[in-house]
């Protein structure tokens, strides 16, 4: 039952996004070109609702699905690992046109291309999970 509703979820996440346009190729590129502010206000939004629903969360001990206890642990206040990694991930979503959530939606979409983005990411993720000790944490 709890995977129907991950599921569920998803798809609506999903539908959202696709008419949204935040998963649109031309979107993305406008954004990187400052040509419009479509995307930061989808951004932006998120990102409000995201520090609501943190704090609905803290504050009425909201639990999981599954009833477990909810862990919200504070994030390391280290720069250089937001700053490398966030331009790593930021060069790769302008050369790919798109970030990691719009790779299914546009392959549910029926974009093929795009399934050499995900194996790309796979594997980026695969490559971090080799090498990940030697990093800077």
């Amino acid at each position: 039952m709890r995977y129907i509703t991950y599921l569920v979820i998803g798809t609506f996440f999903g539908i959202i996004m696709f008419k949204s346009e935040a998963a649109s190729w031309f979107r993305i590129y406008e954004m990187f070109q400052f040509g419009s502010f479509h995307m930061y206000g989808i951004i932006g939004s998120a990102l409000v609702l995201g520090v609501i629903g943190i704090q609905v969360i803290k504050r009425k001990n909201i639990k999981p699905l599954d009833g477990s206890e909810m862990s919200l642990q504070p994030k390391n206040k280290s720069v250089a690992r937001y700053l490398i990694g966030g331009i790593i991930f930021g060069l790769g979503w302008a050369l790919a046109g798109v970030c990691p959530g719009p790779i299914y939606v546009l392959i549910g979409a029926g974009f093929p291309s795009i399934l050499i983005v995900l194996i790309g990411a796979l594997f980026g993720t695969f490559l971090y999970g080799m090498i990940k000790d030697r990093l800077p944490h």
